[in-house]
């Protein structure tokens, strides 16, 4: 009985599990996908690109608020206190009244309004205004960089996922093959046409297949997963890529031309030329503060009581001020001047990065071109060999077939053409990837 009702269990358990994987199978959200809309919806996406947005705009304040060093100030105060009680000053004078000359006025109003415009500042000024916008451009070309990086992965992802699901398709297709190969022998053992050995070596091939095929599954499931994240899809999304891109090739364009190119366009070097042009704008602030400094400054006053006018009295008076204020720090112990070095020191250290920079450009460019020509040339190989795989595993069929080519032999031919078909898979992921990676290097 117990027997039994574990045999229902097991039989009830694998009726549902199925049926559960094609509810969720039926459930899973499929989003299609070409290389344009993935590519277009990491930019909209991206957190990273988010954050270099936040930044730009923050320099963009810096630039606002570096500028209104040149507008004047305003600024409206407005006070009370209250005092203790004080004797009164009274001041008597043979044949005159007494006169009041310091009254107990314990409450005091007082409202103040003033102004003041910076006329000189030695430069100081204009040029935290240029360090601040230099800044920005740095963080603008830190976003481009940003994105081309962003482009250059999700171009990655894309092609990982279609490499993945075609080695996948490629092995399925062997394993079919070994399936029908492994029935063929089979049937020729139990005639005695074939040892043991033969069937072995069949179904050792077909394992190998399977397994590959599973791993290609999952880095296919990996890959997806990856992409899904770039595209900011949810982890559920089931995705159907465009293979148009595997079909992609590269226009000839002169390696010389493509080297230019990326010393023109690369945002990284755009990006260490506005904080070169920073750095020595902040190195001319510091060394303004040497020069003399002159301002215009005015005010307006109205209280009770006003202590301008004498003698005070508890009654609401006004009065005003206006002045132009110089000044010149002859000595501040060399503050400014180390300050002006240590930019220029920073500076220099960011000239030195930048030919640096250049000579990588170079080489990067120069690299990811030969890598693009390598898989190129892979192609054209692995085409002719699928050709010549395919030719001969018919060939070693029809001798099979026929008596006169051994098991083992045509085991070979098909372990060849499922070597070149994986080949050739490999190599057009190869050729999408050193696109992407040089069209990276070239900056676009």
């Amino acid at each position: 009985m117990k027997r039994l009702v574990l045999i229902t269990l097991l039989i009830g358990a694998g009726t549902t599990l199925p049926a559960a994987e094609s509810a969720a199978a039926a459930n899973a959200v499929v989003q299609r996908l070409t290389l344009d809309d993935a590519i277009a919806r990491a930019r909209a996406n991206s957190p990273r690109l988010e954050s270099f947005r936040a930044l730009t705009r923050a320099a963009s304040e810096n630039v606002r608020g570096a500028q209104a060093g040149k507008r004047p100030d305003l600024d409206i105060q407005a006070a009370y206190s209250r005092n203790s009680n004080v004797p009164e000053l009274i001041l008597s004078s043979p044949g005159a009244p007494p006169r009041v000359i310091f009254p107990n006025l314990p409450s005091q109003w007082r409202t103040h309004v003033g102004a003041s415009l910076p006329l000189y500042t030695g430069g100081r000024v204009q040029n935290q205004v240029g360090a601040a916008r230099e800044a920005e451009g740095a963080s603008i070309a830190d976003r481009a960089a940003a994105e081309n990086d962003l482009v250059a992965e999700t171009h990655i992802a894309y092609v990982n996922v279609l490499f993945a699901r075609e080695t996948a398709r490629v092995l399925r297709e062997a394993i079919a093959s070994y399936e029908a190969h492994l029935k063929d022998s089979r049937a020729r053992q139990d005639v005695g046409l074939a040892a043991s050995h033969e069937v072995l070596a069949v179904t050792v091939e077909r394992e190998r297949a399977e397994l590959g095929r599973v791993l290609a599954d999952n880095a296919s499931a990996m890959a997806a997963a990856n992409l899904l994240r770039l595209v900011g899809l949810p982890p559920d999304t089931e995705v159907e890529l465009d293979p148009a891109p595997l079909g992609l090739v590269a226009s000839p364009v002169a390696l010389e031309d493509q080297v230019k190119r990326a010393s023109a366009g690369r945002p990284e070097l755009d990006a260490l030329r506005a904080r070169i042009r920073s750095l020595e704008a902040t190195s001319r602030v510091a060394q303004s503060s040497s020069r003399p400094q002159a301002g215009l400054q005015a005010g307006f006053d109205y209280s009770n009581p006003n202590p301008r006018i004498l003698p005070l009295a508890g009654e609401w008076k006004d009065s005003w001020s206006v002045g132009l204020n110089v000044s010149w720090k002859i000595l501040d112990g060399g503050r400014s001047s180390a300050s002006a070095a240590q930019s220029q020191a920073q500076a220099d250290a960011l000239r030195a990065q930048l030919r640096d920079l250049e000579s990588r450009i170079r080489l990067d460019v120069t690299t990811r071109r030969l890598e693009l020509e390598s898989a190129l040339a892979g192609k054209a190989v692995a085409l002719r060999g699928i050709e010549a795989a395919k030719d001969a595993v018919r060939v070693a069929k029809d001798r099979y077939r026929e008596g006169v080519l051994s098991s083992s032999e045509l085991l070979d031919a098909e372990t060849r053409l499922l070597r070149a078909e994986l080949e050739a898979t490999q190599t057009e992921a190869q050729i999408q990837i050193a696109l992407a990676n040089l069209t990276r290097a070239v900056g676009r």
